[in-house]
């Protein structure tokens, strides 16, 4: 494999940045997990508008290099991939050892790639099965604390919430916010059904505006699917009809139990699923 590290490709083992640089000393970065179908990355004008706040949010909006895109492009080319796993990281680079960071920026580019199955409506998921997920303890970070958009290296509160998983049979965790009422998954946001309604919890909390879950949400508006969004209990989620998770490289990934309760996904969920595979064979196979 190969990578691209500051403008160049570089063997995998070879790919590395400075001690002394702000993203791996203080998590002082932002990045975006992004899925190549059939060459091409899926919304990448969403990804890297995201990236770009991200930066913005740190004080390093000049930092995502214009010519991006074209870097991962080069990489999935290097790597001979079509479908594939795009991380990109975009640290403050290096620069001397105090918290406050300088105004003048020299970033650390990085793209990294990673085989992933074929999308759309002949591809095959990413997952086994429907997730199993459990709530956690650990809670969302409040938006005064760290803004849910800003999508960082900082990623210890994710992982602290996975930890809780340790020694259970669960794919995902429930993360609610200091109030109690559930935010998102560690990694996903989270949509469940009531009585043909589609509700998600709205970005007015600690949500990560994700890119599928916000193209799940125009498919419903062009399924007709009744769309809420507001704060939910973690009842509500295990007592729902249907509940399904989102993210980059799961796409809709139905719930299987919620808590040891049996969910399971449903007509609703199978066709927004069924309409994001058809979106993704129209956009990226076309000529197949």
């Amino acid at each position: 494999m190969q990578y691209h590290v500051n403008g160049r490709l570089v063997p995998a083992t070879e790919a590395t940045v400075r001690v002394d640089d702000r993203g791996f000393r203080y998590g002082d970065a932002g990045f975006e997990t992004c899925r190549a179908y059939g060459g091409t990355v899926f919304e990448w004008a969403a990804h890297r508008d995201r990236l770009v706040d991200t930066c913005e949010t740190l004080g390093m909006g000049g930092a995502v290099p214009e010519d991006l895109r074209e870097r991962v492009a080069a990489t999935l080319d290097a790597n001979d991939l079509a479908d594939a796993y795009v991380r990109v990281s975009v640290t403050r680079g290096v620069q001397t050892g105090k918290l406050t960071p300088d105004s003048e920026v020299d970033p650390t580019v990085v793209v990294v790639v990673k085989p992933l199955p074929r999308g759309g409506v002949d591809g095959e998921p990413v997952w086994d099965g429907p997730a199993t997920v459990r709530t956690v303890e650990r809670r969302r970070i409040p938006e005064a604390s760290m803004p849910a958009a800003a999508k960082t290296h900082n990623y210890l509160d994710g992982i602290l919430a996975r930890l809780e998983l340790r020694g259970t049979d669960a794919d995902e965790a429930l993360v609610r916010d200091v109030d109690g009422f559930v935010a998102e998954g560690a990694t996903s946001n989270v949509f469940f059904i009531d009585d043909g309604v589609l509700r998600t919890p709205s970005l007015s909390g600690p949500i990560l505006p994700g890119v599928t879950r916000r193209v799940v949400l125009d498919l419903a508006a062009d399924l007709d699917v009744p769309v809420e969004t507001g704060r939910y209990g973690v009842d509500a989620v295990r007592d729902a009809d249907e509940a399904f998770l989102t993210n980059t490289t799961w796409e809709v990934r139905p719930v299987a139990t919620v808590d040891g309760r049996a969910v399971g996904g449903g007509p609703v969920t199978d066709r927004l699923a069924t309409a994001f595979d058809r979106r993704v064979e129209r956009d990226h196979y076309p000529a197949e």
